[in-house]
């Protein structure tokens, strides 16, 4: 029988790696993404919004702000080190943000089975809250690094 390993266990022996290769997701960086700080099913990462980030009203664009918080539940829901993927995203806009506003999206797994978890996003700027997200991911049989089963 396949022994399947405990998932805090797995963070903690492989914290490195899992962080390394999350942290360095080439959509994220493209768009200036950085990851924070990562823990068992939670992640902040941060953006600077620069003038490519901009929609024609000049605040930042909804899916930047979009991918931020995606990319935040990206690295919550596979830090584990579990393989997970998003199901369904539900966002709200709350707060327009502009050029030179650090945004922080920090996500928080509120319930996880062996199938699937359920996330809470946040995105903040320093003076409000700008968006909220709810994410469902759908958790995989495989592992975001090499493991010994």
């Amino acid at each position: 029988m396949k022994q399947i390993p405990d998932e805090k266990d797995l963070h903690l022996q492989h914290y490195e790696q899992i962080r390394e290769k999350l942290a360095n997701e080439p959509f994220a960086q493209f768009l200036g993404m950085r990851l924070v700080d990562m823990g068992p099913g939670t992640a902040t990462v941060e953006m600077e919004v620069d003038g490519r980030l901009l929609n024609a009203h000049g605040t930042t664009h909804g899916a930047a702000i979009f991918a931020l918080a995606d990319f935040a539940f990206a690295v919550a829901s596979n830090s584990h080190g579990k393989s997970a993927v998003a199901l369904s995203m539900n966002i709200g806009f709350l707060a327009a943000s502009g050029f030179g506003t650090r945004l922080r999206a920090t996500a928080i797994e509120e319930k996880k089975g062996n199938r699937t978890a359920w996330y809470r996003i946040t995105v903040e700027s320093d003076t409000e809250v700008v968006a909220l997200l709810d994410a469902l991911a759908y958790r995989k049989n495989d592992y975001i690094i090499p493991i010994e089963e």
